[in-house]
Order: C-alpha cells, then sequence, then structure tokens
C-alpha cells in the first residue's frame, strides 16, 4: 500500500537530513567587506493565465495563489506560506483578445486585451483578471511593478494585428503612430499611479531580436534605434507628467545580444544604448533606467557555456559604463536550454530545479544581475514554464481552467523562494570563495555557495545548491555567528521551504538540494 508522508513527517526528514557528516566538508570564506552588487528584486510575470484566474477563479483560491506567490508570512512552525517576490511584471496587452480568431493567435489563453480602442478611448475594466493581481502584489507589500509590452496596440501596427508578418524586421508598428504609442504608456502609468498601484518600471520592447511571426503571442521585432525613439517619447511624457516611472531597455533575447557585432541592428544593445556617441544613446534621458535587461535562453548549456557567457557580461557591460546595472528579466525552460530533461513535461521532481536553482547561482555571482525573473507566474501548461502550474479538476478538461481548477505549487517554485524569500531587495551579494579552489565550472557540478548581506540589520543569507546525489558536509570561514546556529530553509524532494536548524559549525547540504542559511547577526 502507498503511503504519503505528512507534513510533520516531512520536517522530521528534513531535519534529519541536516544531521553532520564525517566526511571532508567544503570549505568557503564569506568576506562581508567584499561588496558585489546590490539586490533589486526577484519576480515572475502575470501573462497570460492570470487574465482568467484573476478574474473568474473562486476568491478562495485567487488568494491562496496571490499568498503562494508575494506572501512573506509563515505557518504555525515557522514554514513559508509563500516565496515572497519582489517584482511583479505586468503584462500591457495590445489588443490581439478583443480580435479573437482574426488576431492570428490561436490559443485564447495567449491574447491579451487592450485599455485602448480603435476610437481612442481607454476602458480601464480591461485586463481585470491581470489587475487583480496587481492589488494582489500591491496588498502584500510587493514593492516594484514592472509593465512590459509584447506589441503596440493593434490599431497602431502596420499589419493590424499584434504580431509581425511579412518578414518584416522592424518594429510592427506605424511610424506616425510612435508618439501615440508612446503617450498610451505614459497615460497607463498615470492611471495606475492614480489608483495607488505606481508603476516603477516600463519595458516597450521583448526580445527584439526575434521576428515574432508565429501564431502563438504577440510580439515584434525591433531595431536598436526604433527602441530608442519609443524610449525617448515615453522617457519625456513621463517626465512631463511628474511621474517617477523608469523606461527600461531591452529585454534582449539572449545574454550576447548585449555585445554581438554582427551588423545587425538589433544587436550590440549595450554598446547601442548607452555609449554616449551612439545615436542610440539614453543616458543623459530622465525617467530611464542605467540597467540592462537581457534573458538568460539558449546560452545554459552545455555548462561550460553558461560559464562563460556569464563571466563575460560584466566585462562587456563596464567597457560601455562602469555604472550599467544588469537583469536576468526571463527565463523559463525551452527545448534548447538543457540535455537530458524534457521540456515539454512537467517536472514534479527536483532535476529542472536543480537546474533552475544552478542558473541563479551563477546569473547572480558571474553576470553580476542584481534582478532575476521567471517567466510566468501561473501557467495551464503541462511543461516547466510556470512556478504555480493549474490542472483541471477532476473529469474535467483543459478549457475548464478558465473558471477553476487545481493549484500545483512546482519544484522549481520553492527552489527560486531559497533565493526570493530571502535575498531582499538592498541587500548586497557579497564575496564567497572556495577554499579549495574550485572554479565556477566545477561549483556547477557540486555545491554552489553565495552570500548576501543586509547592511542595515546584518542579517546574512547564505544559499547552497547541491547538485550531487552525495550529501555536502560545508564549512563556513570568515564569520562570527552569534549563537552559533543558522534557521535553515530546505528545498528537496521530500522538502518545500521547510524550515530547521543547524549549528554553525557543522551544517550539511543534502544530496539534490536548495538549501538557504539565516542569521541576524553576522559580525
Amino acid at each position: 500500500m502507498k503511503k504519503t508522508l505528512t507534513a510533520s513527517m516531512v520536517a522530521i526528514v528534513c531535519m534529519i537530513m541536516m544531521v553532520p557528516l564525517r566526511a571532508a566538508p567544503t570549505v568557503v570564506t564569506i568576506a562581508l567587506h567584499d561588496e558585489k552588487q546590490v539586490i533589486h528584486s526577484f519576480g515572475a510575470s502575470d501573462a497570460w493565465t492570470c487574465q482568467f484566474v484573476g478574474e473568474n477563479w473562486p476568491l478562495e483560491k485567487r488568494n491562496a495563489i496571490a499568498d503562494l506567490l508575494f506572501s512573506r508570512d509563515v505557518d504555525s512552525k515557522g514554514n513559508p506560506r509563500g516565496i515572497g517576490l519582489s517584482m511583479w511584471r505586468f503584462n500591457v496587452g495590445a489588443g490581439s483578445a478583443e480580435q479573437g480568431d482574426t488576431s492570428g493567435i490561436w490559443s485564447p489563453w495567449q491574447r491579451a486585451e487592450c485599455f485602448l480602442d480603435k476610437d481612442g478611448k481607454y476602458d480601464w475594466n480591461k485586463q481585470k483578471g491581470q489587475q487583480w493581481f496587481m492589488q494582489a502584489a500591491h496588498d502584500r507589500g510587493v514593492p516594484y511593478l514592472l509593465a512590459f509590452t509584447n506589441s503596440p496596440p493593434v490599431q497602431f501596427t502596420l499589419n493590424g494585428i499584434a504580431h509581425s508578418s511579412d518578414k518584416r524586421w522592424t518594429y510592427n508598428i506605424r511610424k506616425d503612430a510612435v508618439p501615440a504609442y508612446a503617450d498610451f504608456l505614459v497615460q497607463v502609468a498615470e492611471h495606475f499611479a492614480g489608483k495607488g498601484l505606481p508603476i516603477d518600471y516600463i519595458s516597450p520592447a521583448n526580445e527584439p531580436q526575434y521576428i515574432w511571426e508565429s501564431d502563438k503571442q504577440e510580439g515584434t521585432p525591433a531595431e536598436n534605434g526604433e527602441i530608442a525613439e519609443a524610449a525617448r517619447l515615453i522617457s519625456k511624457g513621463l517626465h512631463d507628467k511628474g511621474l517617477s516611472t523608469k523606461v527600461v531597455v531591452s529585454e534582449a533575447a539572449r545574454f550576447d545580444y548585449l555585445w554581438w557585432k554582427e551588423g545587425n541592428p538589433r544587436q550590440n544593445q549595450a554598446d547601442a544604448f548607452w555609449n554616449p556617441s551612439s545615436p542610440c544613446y539614453l543616458g543623459s534621458l530622465p525617467n530611464v533606467g542605467r540597467v540592462m535587461l537581457a534573458h538568460s535562453y539558449f546560452t545554459t548549456w552545455p555548462l561550460s557555456k553558461q560559464v562563460d557567457i556569464r563571466q563575460q557580461v560584466p566585462d562587456h557591460l563596464k567597457k560601455v559604463d562602469p555604472k550599467l546595472g544588469f537583469w536576468q528579466s526571463e527565463f523559463c525552460i525551452m527545448g534548447g536550454d538543457r540535455n537530458a530533461i524534457a521540456a515539454d513535461k512537467r517536472d514534479p521532481e527536483m532535476d529542472t530545479a536543480l537546474f533552475v536553482a544552478r542558473l541563479i547561482h551563477n546569473d547572480l555571482t558571474l553576470a553580476n544581475a542584481s534582478q532575476w525573473s521567471w517567466w510566468l507566474g501561473v501557467s495551464i501548461g503541462n511543461n516547466d514554464d510556470g512556478l504555480v502550474c493549474l490542472g483541471p479538476m477532476p473529469g474535467k478538461d483543459r478549457d475548464s481552467l478558465k473558471t477553476d481548477g487545481q493549484v500545483i505549487p512546482t519544484k522549481i517554485f520553492w527552489a527560486l523562494g531559497n533565493y526570493s524569500r530571502f535575498v531582499r531587495p538592498g541587500m548586497v551579494r557579497v564575496g564567497v570563495t572556495y577554499d579549495d579552489g574550485r572554479s565556477p565550472l566545477d561549483a556547477s557540478t557540486s555545491l554552489m555557495v553565495s552570500a548576501y548581506l543586509d547592511k542595515k540589520t546584518r542579517q546574512l543569507v547564505i544559499v547552497a545548491v547541491n547538485v550531487t546525489d552525495e550529501a555536502q558536509p560545508l564549512r563556513l570561514s570568515g564569520l562570527s555567528v552569534k549563537g552559533n546556529s543558522f534557521d535553515t530553509y530546505i528545498t528537496s524532494k521530500t522538502c518545500d521551504l521547510t524550515r530547521g536548524k543547524s549549528s554553525a559549525d557543522a551544517v550539511t547540504i543534502p544530496p539534490r538540494s536548495v538549501v538557504t542559511l539565516v542569521d541576524k547577526t553576522a559580525l
């Protein structure tokens, strides 16, 4: 007979897994004064499932999903109820939902409404489901809201739909409509500021290196000059209205598009936007964030490629502007991102979670990303694109998910929580060195350790990722820990951010796990 573990049994198993071993430990030195990047946030996107869930699902389940994504509360045993995301990415739709089948986007799940109609009138009741999640994030203390677009409103596009066509590699927008598009985004920012939901950032271009001719979603390519033109107009509009919202660019489809130089007007974006001699320079504008956004896709495997490209990011950005920040603003699992694990099948175990945790570690510690975002906060797919996945109620089909369903947090969700729940905005990453001299590539196949310090409270957070099948004893050097103990939070096959305790002198990271160590009095 199949036996299931109760919550108490799981907690006991997780505590046992932290019992120290006699094997030789990995020794790491944590240098609290070796300050790296300041952490901005961890986030995810509302596209596109939230349009139905946020409007139609039973309120109790909506709140349960919002608590999972945004809450920093704990249960009676001290286990986190959610992963405490610190940024929520709101997709400003282009109107493909109103067009229905004529939009050329096959699935209603991936169409999006638009606040602005073809007659120039605004309907702020549109995108009700997404607005519900915006409010839910705000109510739970999420500090940052970013609004991103995949396409200009359909009435502004060259082909009248929200994705490109005719092998056109330029911005799918009429030249005369660019000022109106910029004004549209400014109006969106002003409206939500008036509702007490200020939008901190507007991202006006998404993966502009791709042609976006498929029938899967809204999207458009764009050349660097076209993005700069829109950014300048949005910046001016925000400034003229006295809004604090900042424009951020440019959601590059891959890290290396930031510096590739192939004569392609959609590449070499760091130089294009931040070199003062460039015609696309944005650095002198008000209301523009001094940061480059890029996505981790298709640079993650093999591991040697993952490590090499991320080590290059800081050098390339510093050559353009030493103060230029870097955000990893979107990732999920797709076919080109790993070798042995199918991307078209949801993984209930730890394989994918460990893959993602390792990537977060390398994006933070090698690429110096200060912001890290997953793609879909909520997904109906039977794959690894969502943090919280939804499943039909017994006997129901996928279409029934528009009104109700089962809520399934993934192991990816909990592994991201090992970072997002504890590494908070404003904390600074501090130096970690392995006393055995292991390289970033060697660490990526064994035990990875990163550390983050709140300089005001002196709270220290250490995140360890063990991708091996063996428990890894860990010795921490360079610290004096009051009480000589850490609170531990374990994500593994049997644990979901399960709280425990560990002596600071005898930490053991369980096999195939992500463990967060929290100490409030690092000296």
